[in-house]
């Protein structure tokens, strides 16, 4: 299933600049039975999720986690070296300010923004763009990334220039036709079925690259929050970026396929991603349902006044599952000395476990086997 999706136009330049066609272009909506399958397949997976984290107790800690591992991932993609629990201690103030860390938390942030921004607006141009200053406002690379305004000059994927590029993206002049071409397409969510919807928007936002920087993370979470938006999910738990992580070069071929026409190798791929991090989630919200249990069962056990108090704090570690005794003193209102005595009592019970990292400040302790949940 080969389509027209750009075209290749020499610059004064010297280099080729790939122009969107007008957008949808024709026979896009021509998909083989194998594929429709397999989104039918992808569809029933995300409703198995969607339906299980319904009945998932206190949703609403988890939720951070879910967030925050997406997160992780999508600023790896482009090169960010922190880890999860880096993102984790910075967040909760454990650990100092490290820019790689802030990355991910103003990913975070975009995709909150993102997620109550779209309960009381449509998904729009200036949407996208009211993501990206959100995402990139503060960030390391927001001195020359122009948060929230589309580019005014040529940018280019690979090499030190154009002409070196392996790929280049619409010129300004034409880049204004394309954008209103996505916004349009962006209004019609009954063209075609949600999760082609979602992937094609991806693509073709990927394609018209319309910012100077941060247009990956973006186009993800442009993901995430169009299948909110679509009512596939009650609660944002399905997020491809630790799929396109781990298939990195895979990712960037298929991109570069969809810009040359193969849309089918593409969607194959996002569908694939879609239907194996649903199992994944699948698996992760039993887990952390199975962890849950025991644990609270773990404390129940305990005399009234510490069985309360230790459920309080319980909930606040599936927010936060890395603390100090400075923590426990600010979630608890406990003296140094009485944190520290509940602390002990979660590390008999093995909720939670010394970490062998010093923090600058204070001893850190983990949450282990939740955390474990989330790390690929």
């Amino acid at each position: 299933m080969d389509v027209k999706i750009i075209n290749k136009i020499m610059q004064k330049g010297g280099f080729e600049a790939s122009i969107p066609t007008p957008f949808p272009p024709a026979g896009i909506f021509d998909l083989p039975q194998s594929l429709l399958i397999k989104s039918t397949k992808a569809d029933r997976l995300v409703g198995k999720l969607d339906g299980i984290t319904q009945t998932l107790p206190d949703i609403g800690f988890f939720l951070k986690m879910y967030v925050t591992k997406d997160a992780t991932s999508s600023a790896q993609i482009e090169g960010t070296k922190a880890s999860i629990i880096e993102a984790i201690e910075m967040d909760a103030k454990i650990e100092g300010k490290d820019t790689d860390a802030e990355d991910i938390l103003y990913y975070i942030k975009a995709l909150n923004y993102g997620i109550k921004r779209s309960e009381s607006f449509p998904f729009s141009l200036r949407f996208i763009k009211e993501i990206h200053s959100t995402l990139m406002t503060g960030a390391r690379s927001s001195h020359y990334s122009d948060p929230g305004e589309f580019r005014r000059s040529q940018n280019w994927i690979g090499g030190t220039k154009p002409s070196e590029a392996s790929y280049v993206p619409p010129p300004t002049n034409e880049m204004k036709s394309a954008l209103d071409d996505l916004e349009k397409f962006l209004y019609d969510e009954n063209s075609t079925v949600p999760l082609i919807y979602v992937a094609l928007i991806h693509a073709q936002f990927e394609t018209i690259h319309p910012f100077l920087d941060g247009n990956g993370r973006t186009g993800r979470l442009l993901i995430t929050l169009l299948l909110y938006k679509r009512e596939l999910l009650e609660h944002p738990v399905l997020f491809l970026s630790s799929y396109f992580k781990r298939h990195q070069k895979v990712y960037y071929s298929k991109l570069d396929r969809y810009h040359n026409g193969n849309v089918e190798e593409w969607l194959n791929f996002f569908l694939d991603g879609v239907i194996d991090t649903a199992n994944e989630s699948i698996l992760i919200s039993k887990k952390i349902r199975r962890i849950r249990d025991e644990d609270t069962d773990k404390l129940i056990s305990l005399a009234k006044r510490e069985s309360v108090s230790g459920i309080g704090v319980l909930k606040r570690l599936y927010t936060t599952p890395i603390v100090t005794t400075k923590t426990i003193m600010e979630w608890t209102g406990f003296s140094r000395s009485g944190a520290q005595r509940l602390i002990d009592r979660f590390e008999n019970l093995e909720i939670l476990e010394l970490s062998k990292e010093k923090s600058e400040y204070d001893r850190k302790y983990r949450y282990k086997r939740y955390l474990e949940a989330f790390i690929d």
